[in-house]
């Protein structure tokens, strides 16, 4: 009876440490996608944002652009006044969708961003990889909205859209960490 107890012990502990391990693993894991730089700034009573960021696809997703799924990349942007005493408040959101497909027929990637209406085509992956992780001038909001004497903050994130992705390849999508692909979220000081 002793060596069960034992047994049925180790086996619970195992078990405690393989959760914490997987918990802590998940926490650490690195985001497929990184935002590596961030500016704002003010021109004509409008905040305009300036942004690098470096998109990584997994074998999956390339796999999938490849064969002809378009995949949806969002930015979400949220303005937040801040607040000493009590939760940061949104003053304002935004959302920039980006569409990238490939074409067999020119044997081209087209990057299309869905707010604008603007597309361009590229001749390699790498190309369109990088004007989609270019941003430049994006207007974000306008500073008469903002209330002088208050401290704000832009905050960004970047994310492909899984919902967007054809019905059956979904439930794989949404428990596959191929698909997970994400930033996480940045934060930047709208200075005047």
């Amino acid at each position: 009876m002793p060596a069960f107890k034992r047994h049925k012990t180790r086996t619970f502990l195992s078990l405690i440490l393989a959760g914490w391990f997987g918990l802590l693993s998940s926490v650490l894991a690195e985001h497929a996608f990184v935002i590596k730089s961030i500016e704002t700034e003010l021109q004509e009573d409008v905040y305009h944002l300036n942004a690098k960021v470096d998109y990584r696809f997994s074998d999956a997703a390339l796999t999938a652009l490849k064969n002809g799924v378009p995949l949806l990349i969002l930015m979400d942007f949220e303005v937040e006044k801040q607040r000493s005493w009590w939760f940061n408040k949104t003053v304002a959101e935004l959302q920039q969708g980006y569409l990238i497909l490939y074409h067999a027929l020119s044997d081209q990637f087209i990057l299309s961003n869905l707010n604008s209406g603007t597309q361009e085509n590229f001749y390699t992956l790498d190309s369109a990889l990088a004007a989609l992780g270019n941003i430049n001038q994006l207007p974000l909001i306008d500073s008469n909205i903002l209330e002088a004497d208050d401290e704000y903050r832009v905050i960004i994130r970047t994310r492909l859209d899984i919902e967007s992705l054809p019905a059956p390849m979904r439930p794989i999508a949404y428990i596959s960490k191929q698909w997970q692909l994400d930033s996480n979220w940045v934060s930047w000081p709208l200075t005047r």
